[in-house]
């Protein structure tokens, strides 16, 4: 069992394998109190005044307690980070990494200005940590990337893939649990999804283009044919000679 735990982890892509290492570590170490959560959630006075910038990304790797909620997340997290970065993002995995940094960019940034509007910021306020809208960002692009596969919820009714971040929007309504970090999730998956796949295939312009600095921190995927270093080639073969002609007598 150990060993094939091992294997499945080992296996990962390395952006889905060290995303959910980070997240499980943070997780496991808060409810071990080896670290606390008020050192890790997003709080903009202290990130300013305090310089306190390592909370622009602690906020993305912790789940909360663990619990049965904790664990559903990871199976989203697991499944839909490693289904993103082995089919639409085979082979990039720098790009893959830019959609990361640019959903934490745009909710980080959403939630800022939200805090700083009337009506709407206490409900910002609330939100301390960004890491279940990032999961359900990575949802919502692989739908759009995958519309029409079939998929069953919980066994009782059947959809397709471009319904299922709305699905799961209608069933966090249903148990009662806050729809606010879904939505953010939502508007920051289409936010990528226009800029990357829609907006270029109207203008041929790409203004999501993954800087170079990145694409050198993870180099594209390249198929690579080993060779034998003693192996000798023969020559090709001489052509063939000409087709002679029959001629009837």
């Amino acid at each position: 069992m150990a060993q094939a735990v091992e294997e499945w982890y080992k296996q990962m892509p390395v952006i889905t394998r060290s995303y959910l290492t980070a997240a499980v570590v943070t997780s496991v170490g808060c409810s071990l109190e080896i670290i606390s959560p008020y050192h890790l959630y997003l709080n903009p006075k202290l990130v300013v005044q305090h310089y306190e910038v390592w909370r622009l990304i602690t906020n993305f790797f912790y789940f909360r307690k663990m619990d049965l909620d904790f664990l559903f997340h990871m199976f989203f997290l697991t499944r839909y980070c490693k289904l993103l970065e082995e089919n639409s993002f085979r082979g990039r995995t720098a790009d893959f990494f830019y959609m990361l940094v640019f959903g934490a960019t745009l909710l980080t940034g959403i939630v800022l200005i939200g805090g700083m509007i009337p009506y709407v910021s206490e409900n910002f306020a609330a939100i301390l940590f960004l890491s279940n809208s990032l999961t359900f960002m990575m949802v919502y692009v692989w739908s759009k990337h995958n519309p029409y596969i079939h998929m069953s919820f919980l066994g009782l009714f059947t959809f397709t893939a471009a319904y299922l971040p709305w699905v799961l929007l209608g069933f966090s309504f249903l148990m009662g649990t806050s729809t606010w970090v879904d939505i953010l999730g939502m508007i920051a998956g289409h936010a990528y999804y226009y800029l990357q796949d829609v907006y270029p295939r109207m203008t041929g312009r790409y203004p999501l283009k993954t800087p170079s600095f990145i694409k050198s921190l993870f180099p594209d995927e390249t198929v690579v044919v080993a060779q034998q270093a003693n192996a000798r080639f023969a020559p090709p073969p001489p052509p063939a000679p000409p087709a002679q002609e029959l001629h009837q007598d």
